[in-house]
């Protein structure tokens, strides 16, 4: 997997854990600027936080860049439409729900990663 830097994180975990160290930021593939950060993600589409509210109903061309190992980044780019847009309980935030029509599977992975760190998984009993 391509990024391993994240997966080798989560991997080496040895209690459940609720929070991410770091947020993922979301950028504009088209201008290469952040527009949010990432709140969740599902197989058909993702949560977006944003400072600013976007479009409802538009498209947008969106990129993803995670850390790997060697300090490079891996880029996944993603095109969805924004579905809702609203205010989030903390002032100056905006959740945004986006269905996606690229599905690539970096970005498949990603998901089956970050669902499986946010899983309950019990520890084996040592002998």
């Amino acid at each position: 997997m391509a990024f391993i830097a994240i997966i080798a994180m989560l991997s080496d975990r040895r209690i459940e854990r609720h929070q991410l160290p770091y947020f993922l930021q979301v950028f504009n593939r088209n201008t290469d600027k952040p527009i949010g950060y990432l709140g969740n993600v599902c197989e058909e589409g993702l949560m977006l936080i944003s400072q600013l509210p976007l479009l409802v109903k538009a498209e947008f061309e969106l990129q993803l860049k995670l850390p790997l190992n060697d300090g490079g980044v891996q880029l996944i780019n993603l095109g969805g439409r924004c579905l809702w847009c609203h205010e989030e309980t903390t002032p100056g935030y905006y959740d945004s729900g986006f269905k996606l029509r690229e599905l690539s599977a970096e970005y498949l992975q990603l998901v089956a990663a970050l669902q499986h760190y946010f899983s309950f998984h019990p520890l084996e009993a040592s002998a």
